[in-house]
Formats: structure tokens, sequence, C-alpha cells
């Protein structure tokens, strides 16, 4: 069976969709688990567009070790020295230049001649193979370009020194059957294409970027890229989820194998909603939280007689357990700590205590305490904004009723350690809270979306908040967790505008290093 490469760019191009915004702690936290879901390469940023990116990316090449983490670089020998810096410490680093080969691109954007295009790419994966072992060489807009001009382009990108050919369907233009015959012809026509990996990167906006990736595999690309939910700019990328299920329920038509752990799939496509702030729709294909519901009558009565009358797909098989009911409030630290290393959590001893501390306020309010409370816990404690100055919320009260203005007052510690306190209103109980932590924070705030989401089931169930807004012009998104709906929103909103003054300080940093 052939052996197929699973790329993954969540960390890269699943964080440019609109209004994500990761701090380099959730990054190393996705990193972790991508890599125990079994990626073989990870991109982890792009180095040279900032320096927080740079960081991020440095601190992933040197924690991960199971799979080659990669950077992506402009056709630029700064980029490309930029990139070097930040991965020189990983266990096997890798480099990943794009240029673009379509005459729309090479005429509109780059204004070159396929001649100057082709010159470039030579010299840029010549240069670059001075210092990484592996050149991954893409060519932007791939499904658009002249044919023959893209075998010659590949050929001599390979004579300089490519080890892998990317060939995306950058803005998810091509049909399947399109797709596929570019990785044919690309294989019947560059002579020396035996001594590269053929990569496939795919996105959605037509709705085939999984079908397009899967009909490349069948050309004879050996490599997928793709993010987890799909997460991507426009929208998205192909699902690596939906590509490694469907390899494995449909062997007979994907005789393909990957290092893909498949029971991490569900834990690894909550971290990185969570992360986010991109809600997994209910419908989505194999991690949607219907994928294995059934309304219908007909459809229960069948999958009580047998499971595979409607289920193609076992929960089991993606992570989903029927039954994640795990400590209660009586489990001691012990326990604590071995059902956290399970679920693959590291914390350290001051987190662990934190963490600990609210898994026991938990249960003093909720008599089950499931896998999802747990990892909203630690997800929430492992990422927290440390060593940086903040806005901590002492206390609020909201008075609210059908015949009253809604009222809320608010206690507050400044970035300063100043206590402040204020009360507005609101036309409802939320904008009156949201109103007077307006009033309180003395940076420019505009808040631009407001989501609220439940984990778990149940009256005890916990709210959970994401939030997008600019502060001071800076656009973030926040989230918070509570079992009361205003606290868990209050907590998003402060952990938005916590998070300004994280990226601050990185570019205080950046300044500094310049």
């Amino acid at each position: 069976m052939v052996h197929v490469n699973i790329f993954d760019t969540t960390l890269r191009d699943g964080e440019q969709s609109p209004g994500v915004n990761l701090n380099q702690l959730e990054k190393l936290e996705i990193a972790r688990q991508l890599e125990r879901f079994g990626v073989d390469i990870m991109e982890a940023g792009f180095p040279a567009s900032s320096q927080g990116d740079f960081e991020g990316v440095r601190a992933i090449a040197r924690t991960i070790k199971n799979a080659s983490v990669t950077g992506l670089a402009r056709a630029t020998k700064s980029d490309i020295d930029i990139a070097w810096d930040a991965l020189k410490d990983a266990q096997e680093p890798r480099l990943h230049i794009f240029l673009a080969t379509s005459p729309i691109h090479m005429k509109y954007k780059l204004m070159k001649t396929p001649e100057e295009v082709t010159q470039l790419a030579i010299d840029m994966v010549s240069y670059a193979r001075r210092k990484f072992p592996h050149v991954e060489w893409s060519a932007e807009d791939g499904s658009r370009t002249d044919l023959d001009f893209l075998c010659r382009i590949i050929e001599k990108v390979i004579d300089a020194g490519a080890t892998v050919i990317n060939i995306p369907d950058t803005v998810g233009y091509a049909t399947p059957e399109e797709y596929g015959r570019i990785f044919r012809y690309v294989r019947e026509h560059v002579p020396n294409i035996h001594k590269v990996t053929l990569s496939a990167h795919c996105h959605d906006d037509l709705g085939m970027a999984v079908a397009n990736s899967l009909a490349a595999i069948e050309n004879g690309a050996t490599q997928v890229e793709g993010t987890i939910n799909g997460i991507g700019e426009r929208a998205g990328n192909a699902s690596l989820e939906e590509i490694a299920v469907a390899m494995s329920i449909r062997k007979d038509q994907y005789p393909y194998t990957t290092n893909l752990v498949l029971k991490e799939i569900k834990r690894t496509s909550d971290l990185v909603s969570r992360f986010t702030g991109m809600v997994v729709p209910a419908n989505k294909a194999v991690v949607g939280k219907n994928a294995f519901a059934h309304e219908s009558g007909i459809h229960q009565d069948g999958v009580l007689k047998h499971a595979s009358t409607y289920e193609i797909i076992t929960p089991e098989l993606v992570g989903v357990s029927s039954n994640d009911l795990v400590l209660g409030k009586h489990s001691g630290r012990h326990a604590f700590k071995d059902k956290i290393e399970q679920m693959g959590f590291q914390l350290s001893s001051e987190k662990l205590n934190e963490a600990f501390t609210s898994f026991k306020q938990l249960t003093d309010r909720k008599k089950e305490v499931t896998d999802e409370d747990l990892f909203t816990i630690l997800t929430d404690i492992q990422t927290n904004i440390a060593d940086v100055k903040k806005y901590e919320l002492v206390a609020f009260q909201v008075h609210y009723g059908s015949a009253n203005l809604p009222t809320a007052t608010v206690a507050l510690t400044t970035p300063e350690g100043i206590k402040v306190e204020t009360a507005c209103t609101g036309s409802g109980s939320v904008e009156a809270l949201v109103n007077t932590l307006d009033a309180l924070v003395k940076e420019e705030i505009h808040l631009t979306d407001f989501r609220l989401s439940s984990v778990g089931q149940g009256r005890d169930a916990l709210a959970e908040v994401h939030v997008k807004m600019t502060v001071n012009g800076t656009p973030v998104s926040g989230r918070g967790s509570a079992q009361d709906v205003l606290e868990a929103s209050a907590k998003a909103f402060l952990n938005a505008v916590n998070r300004m003054f994280f990226t601050q300080k990185a570019e205080l940093k950046e300044t500094a290093l310049r």
C-alpha cells in the first residue's frame, strides 16, 4: 500500500482565517496535540511575517520531536534566513517556499515574465537548500497554471534541489477530474519527478477541497495538505480529518496508509475549535455533534438493530466516547492528575494546582464532571496569558427584570494594580455588563462578534463565550467559561483585552531586536 504523508497547516493557513488570533501558548498546545494525532509535517507559521510568529515557530520547532516542523517563506533571501533562524533547532527542519505561476498572478501580482519567475524559483530553492535538508516549493495558483510551463518550472526547481513539489488549488477553482489530471500530466511530462514527493493543497471555495485532495492522491500525490476542521482563508482548506476517515472507511477505493491516530480526531478538533473560536457546524462530517445522531424513527430503529445500517463511521473510531463521566466531588489529586495526563495535557506543578482548584470548585456546583468540562478547565489554564500586566475581574453584579432597566456594577483591577468600579445600563443584561466593562477599560474597544455556547448538556452545563473585538485598533479574540453566562461573558471580554497587552509586549520585543 502507498503511504501518504500528512502535512498540517492549521497553525499557518488555518490561523489566517478571519478573526483567528492565536497566542504562542495556544499554538504550542495545538502543536503538541497535532503531534499526538500523528501528522508527518507541521507548518508552524510564517516566521518573517512578525516577531510573534517567529517566536511561535521557534518554540514549536524546539518542542516537537515526532514530526517535521516547517515554516512558510516568500521567494526572498531575507524570508529564508529568518525561517532558518526560527527552525534550525527542529528535529527535522524544512522550508516551504511559494511563488505564483499562473498567468493572472505573474502578470498582475508579480509583474514578472515566466522566464523571470522561473529564474527566481531556481535561485531561491538553491539558496534554501544550502541551509535546509528539505525544501518544499509551491507553485501558487498551480491549478490555473499552463501545464507545459508548470512542467518546465518544476523540472528546473527539482534540479535546483527541491525535495517536495506542491501544486495548490489556491482559489478552490478546480474540479476533482481537472485536479487529478494535473498530477497525472506532471508525472508523465517531468523527467525528474521521481526524485521528489508530490503534494496537494486544496481550498474549499467550491466545496471540493477533500474530493480534489483524494483525486490528487489517486493520481500520484504522496503528500496531502490541509487543516483541522477545514479552517483557513475564505471558505477554508481541505479537512484533514475527513480525508483520513475517508481513506480508512473506503480502503477499497483508497488503498493508502497514513500515520494518523484516528482516535485523536475529536480531541484535536475540539482543541482547535476552542482556541480559534471557530465553532464546528453540527452537521460537519466526522466531527460535527450530529455526525452520530439519528432523529428519524426509521434510522433509530435500524441503528438499534445493527449500527452499520446507518453508521458507516463508529464514534469510537474518531475518539467520541459514549460515556465520558470520569471524576466527581470525592476524586483526589492523584486521580485528577492521572486523568489529565490520559487526556494529553502536561501541566507544571503550579498549573496543576490551579486546575485542581478549579475542578474542585466546579464539583461543588455540578454533579457530573465530564471530559468536556475538564477539557475547558485545562485549555483555559494551560494557555493563560502569564507575565503580562492585565485587567482582572474582582466582582460584578447585574440587576435585571422585565420591568427594570438592566444595570451592571463591576469592580476590576487595572494593569497598574489599581481597583476601579462603576455601573452602567444597557438594553439587556449582557449589554449592561459589556458597557460597564468598556467604561472601566481605558483602551478603545469595538466589539464585533459575541457568541455563546454550552459545554455539555443539562441545566448545570458550563457556558462558553467567544468574542471578537478591536482594542486600540488591534483585532483580537477572547473566550471565557463559567456556569453563569454573565460571568463567562465578562471573562471573555477581559481575555480579549488582555490579549492586546500580550501582542503589544511581543511588538515591543520585536522593535527592540531590530
